[in-house]
């Protein structure tokens, strides 16, 4: 979860806190290359095509960072909710060469759902998407979101299948995982990476995946997720 502001007392407790993986800040490695996939699968163009209208969801707007003004809505279909933002990275949950107190200053070892064996979730590892907490404004809960629900998330020619893996605050909206934003292309250092703008998130009502650390189930199944949606135009 990216928190958007820290009293003195938590930013010096997070500056001063021995790393839990002693990997230096600027190792972040190239972006990996496009995920190859079969012939047939949806594409950005189809799944961008279906979310151009927005059914407002929402009660108001979300802002993409602290400092930001409100501008984002979330949207929704019979099976789908989205929403276009900017991409913050979250690193948080288990600690990793990536994801640690010493390559991320707001570094939290805990996730909102955690894996089968009650472990927080990898951010390094594992592609998952971060939802508002719920409040007024929205309630995920509401729409047939939850832990391990599937998501596309779209960038550029890019998607990238993922799970709703961590809350982040009540009023700010638009970020995933390293993992999701390496698959992407996007720079994943939780320091200074991510993008402002560009980045679609859709996930789909009432699916989920489990175990929740399952990647190659959350693939398959937003792949059929995701060819059902495109075809409901």
């Amino acid at each position: 979860m990216r928190v958007p502001t820290l009293t003195l007392a938590a930013a010096g407790a997070a500056l001063v806190a021995p790393a839990a993986v002693p990997a230096p800040a600027t190792a972040v490695p190239p972006p990996v290359r496009p995920v190859a996939r079969a012939e047939g699968a949806v594409v950005a163009a189809d799944l961008l095509a279906r979310v151009g209208e927005c059914s407002q969801l929402s009660r108001g707007r979300y802002r993409t960072d602290a400092d930001s003004r409100a501008t984002v809505r979330v949207c929704g279909t019979r099976d789908a909710v989205f929403w276009k933002a900017d991409l913050d990275i979250d690193c948080d949950g288990r600690p990793s060469a990536r994801c640690n107190r010493r390559t991320d200053p707001v570094f939290a070892d805990t996730t909102a759902f955690q894996q089968s064996d009650g472990r927080h979730l990898s951010a390094e590892r594992l592609p998952y998407i971060v939802v508002p907490a719920p409040s007024r404004r929205w309630n995920f809960l509401s729409s047939g979101v939850r832990g391990g629900s599937v998501a596309a998330v779209v960038y550029n020619d890019r998607v990238q299948y993922a799970v709703v893996g961590d809350t982040g605050p009540r009023d700010i909206i638009g970020e995933a995982s390293y993992a999701t934003a390496r698959r992407l292309g996007i720079r994943p250092d939780p320091r200074d990476g991510g993008v402002p703008s560009g980045v679609t998130y859709i996930v789909f009502r009432d699916s989920r995946v489990r175990p929740i650390q399952n990647r190659a189930a959350a693939e398959a199944e937003g792949e059929r997720l995701a060819r059902l949606f495109v075809r409901k135009k």
